[in-house]
């Protein structure tokens, strides 16, 4: 990247005002794992709304925030849009790992801080391949339907199919679940590097 132009690509994708929405975000998340910890009847079940929702709020904070307000000049411009694009993507899905990696306690062989990564993980590569085929300002919507509906449909038993389809609501290591997650994290991140965003209105 040119550094006297970082300055201008972090004000063009409000970039400020993401890293505080998810410092925010964070800030709640730590919150919510202390309280799930004070319930009186605490067991890993207790977690499964947070380590599916936190993931999809911060993939649908991060999908927005590809939205440049000068799309047009951007597209136009001779830069390498994809490293803009990929550094972008990579360092606030790195910065949510990192903090969300921590901020959920308990056992992590249930539904602990590893889940909450791989969640991260897919759901922001929902968020970018909807950035690129639908556009930023509607990138949270694959997240948003997909885990809403991953999380009422799962299956109760962990494993088999639903370890791929419904990867998100998989406890433990499982690796069909962590592969899914991976392999949605790259094919986003690359389709929107690549791409770039879908033109507002363009389907």
């Amino acid at each position: 990247m040119t550094p006297s132009l970082v300055p201008l690509y972090l004000r063009s994708r409000r970039l400020p005002g993401t890293a505080a929405a998810l410092a925010v975000l964070f800030a709640v998340s730590r919150w919510g794992a202390d309280r799930l910890v004070d319930r009186p009847f605490f067991e890993s079940g207790a977690r499964v709304p947070m380590v599916v929702l936190v993931p999809v709020l911060v993939a649908a904070v991060t999908g927005l925030s590809l939205h440049s307000r000068s799309g047009e000049l951007d597209r136009s411009a001779p830069l390498p849009w994809w490293r803009w694009r990929g550094a972008h993507l990579l360092a606030l899905t790195g910065l949510a790992v990192l903090w969300l990696g921590t901020a959920l306690p308990g056992d992590p062989a249930h539904f602990g801080a590893p889940t909450l990564v791989r969640g991260v993980l897919g759901f922001t590569g929902l968020a970018a391949a909807g950035a690129a085929l639908l556009g930023a300002r509607l990138s949270w919507l694959p997240p948003v339907v997909y885990g809403g509906t991953v999380y009422l449909a799962a299956p109760r038993t962990p494993g088999g199919a639903a370890a791929v389809w419904a990867w998100s609501m998989q406890p433990g290591a499982q690796p069909a679940a962590w592969a899914t997650a991976v392999l949605l994290f790259a094919a986003g991140a690359a389709l929107v590097a690549v791409r770039g965003p879908a033109a507002d209105g363009a389907r």
